[in-house]
């Protein structure tokens, strides 16, 4: 360290690139000793080497109190919260799953930890994101659909519409999804998970516009039978245009073009899938379940007072309700 009035300059030293290129080099280092006497073969004594800026006395080869050998070890020492730490990175095969990937190391890793009871192992990155989504998963979708079933609900003023919107287009849609990934001999990964969530929003759109259109339809006097059937004729082709152009959209994901191309392709088999089968689904089944949720509401739940609907109070009785009437009444 060398020090004047106005600062202090830390000074390190080392020797010539000739001089330290193999480990043989240690030899030529020098400690100094606590004895004194001069340096001989077996090790004992010290002795006096002459410097630029004197004698220093007492000096031993390094090799007279240490020994050197060669290991195998990583160049760098890596820590982790504190802890000595070592990085393992893997990549998939575009037909395994990250889930198959990750349940493999853990196995490994169970065999290897009775033996090394101190060393703990755990998962960052993609791997780390996707088991905290899978453990959380069935919660989010029960939240999402929660969600959605109480806008609806408002929007409706109804306990079964949102039953009505959400049950014929979400259920087939996730079975689509799924049973397209697997025919298709793809994985279920971080990518595909957000498809389903994406999915979700999509699909329901269709229940959304026939019910929409058959309360419509019924606020004007029809009979919900004729409504129900003149807004699933009436809105069939608003339904294939908005679930052909999301198709398309995701078509090309789905096909697997472009750069990384294997890793959003499950996402847009999720898409195609989900949206294809429900699409067949939702235009024969959602008129179905709109007549019965519709008998349910008046024969249960119109019989319990806050489980009314909004057309109940507007009629004054259930009976009422479902009578078609004259039109220009209104």
């Amino acid at each position: 360290l060398i020090k004047e009035p106005d600062d202090q300059y830390q000074v390190i030293l080392e020797v010539k690139d000739r001089d330290r290129a193999h480990p043989s080099d240690l030899d030529n280092l020098y400690v100094r000793s606590n004895t004194s006497g001069n340096f001989n073969a077996s090790g004992a004594g010290g002795g006096t080497i002459a410097t630029t800026t004197g004698n220093m006395s007492n000096l031993v080869p390094l090799r007279v109190v240490t020994t050197t050998s060669e290991v195998i070890g990583p160049q760098a020492v890596n820590h982790f919260n504190q802890f000595t730490s070592v990085t393992f990175n893997f990549n998939l095969l575009p037909d395994v799953a990250i889930g198959d990937a990750t349940k493999f190391i853990e196995d490994a890793f169970a065999e290897i930890h009775p033996r090394y009871p101190t060393v703990q192992g755990t998962f960052q990155g993609e791997a780390l994101v996707f088991g905290q989504l899978f453990h959380s998963l069935p919660l989010l979708l029960l939240a999402a659909v929660f969600v959605m079933y109480v806008i609806l609900g408002i929007l409706y003023e109804s306990y079964v519409h949102p039953f009505t919107v959400l049950f014929p287009a979400i259920v087939p849609a996730v079975v689509g999804g799924l049973a397209t990934l697997y025919l298709c001999h793809s994985v279920l990964s971080l990518y595909s998970v957000i498809g389903l969530f994406l999915l979700l929003g999509i699909v329901k759109k269709n229940g959304i516009m026939v019910v929409d259109f058959a309360l419509q339809r019924i606020d004007e006097g029809w009979d919900l039978r004729s409504a129900i059937h003149e807004a699933s004729m009436e809105r069939f082709r608003p339904i294939m245009m908005t679930t052909l152009a999301a198709l398309m959209g995701a078509v090309p994901i789905a096909l697997g073009f472009g750069q990384d191309a294997a890793s959003r392709r499950p996402l847009g088999l999720v898409i195609v899938g989900g949206l294809i089968f429900s699409q067949l689904v939702t235009l024969f089944i959602t008129p179905v379940i709109y007549l019965w949720l519709e008998w349910f509401q008046e024969h249960v739940l119109d019989k319990v007072p806050f489980l009314r609907s909004a057309h109940y109070h507007e009629a004054g009785s259930g009976d009422e309700r479902l009578r078609p009437e004259p039109a220009g009444a209104r």
